[in-house]
């Protein structure tokens, strides 16, 4: 296993409990969009084993052509000692990324591809915006759908709908309007659905999804691939 150490070039306050840390790109390191990595702090390998306190699984929500390693997260007031002690960096700080791999990169396949994220779930989709922006071929529309309770949506930067570019951006927060939404976005029943937030955030997706004869293979998770059968299986979803 290859880890790659880097400093924190920028740190940017998205909202009250959100922040983004912009990374130096170590040399070498390469990611595609809709990419994770794993993000450990200054100690974790310290001794015999990895620290697994120190050590998060977190989403890269630039691409490779920002030149930049953006990691988007919350981190409450109320918060586990790995958040503590990450809000405590500064420019400058070492980290280092490890295992860094996508299991939902955008598929081109000349369908209606949607978007379904919950908060800072939205920080994976970013790179995938973009990418349809750069190349919009085999791809005839666009739409994001995301839920934050608290008002304080992310990305609206991107995330703006652009007739132009057939994209749709939605921001809701409550989950009766949001489920709503999915239910009625769900008749497109030859589109490519992709989800990203909790567990149960998925779940619950995924039951409206299949409900409206959504297939398995149209529904992409952020997940590994031998964690898929929890989550598609026939019988955990219907």
């Amino acid at each position: 296993m290859q880890i790659y150490w880097t400093t924190i070039q920028e740190i940017i306050q998205e909202s009250p409990d959100v922040v983004t840390y912009q990374l130096e790109c170590p040399e070498g390191f390469t990611w595609e969009e809709g990419a994770h990595t794993h993000l450990a702090l200054e100690g974790f390998n310290h001794g015999d084993k990895p620290n697994r306190g120190l050590i998060r699984h977190m989403s890269i929500m630039t691409l490779p052509q920002e030149q930049t390693i953006g990691i988007t997260t919350r981190i409450r007031d109320l918060c586990s000692e790995y958040k503590e002690q990450l809000r405590s960096l500064e420019v400058g700080s070492e980290i280092a990324l490890f295992k860094t791999h996508s299991n939902v990169p955008l598929k081109r396949e000349n369908k209606h591809v949607y978007l379904l994220s919950s908060g800072v779930g939205l920080a994976t989709f970013r790179p995938l915006v973009l990418d349809y922006f750069n190349q919009m071929d085999d791809i005839s529309h666009m739409h994001s759908l995301n839920i934050d309770s608290s008002r304080h949506f992310l990305f609206t930067d991107t995330f703006t709908s652009q007739t132009d570019k057939n994209f749709i951006s939605e921001f809701v927060d409550n989950r009766e309007e949001y489920y709503m939404r999915v239910n009625e976005l769900a008749t497109d029943t030859d589109g490519i659905f992709y989800v990203v937030g909790s567990d149960e955030f998925l779940l619950e997706n995924i039951e409206i999804l299949r409900q409206n004869n959504i297939s398995p293979e149209q529904i992409m998770l952020d997940k590994r691939e031998k964690q898929l059968p929890n989550f598609l299986s026939f019988e955990q979803s219907v």
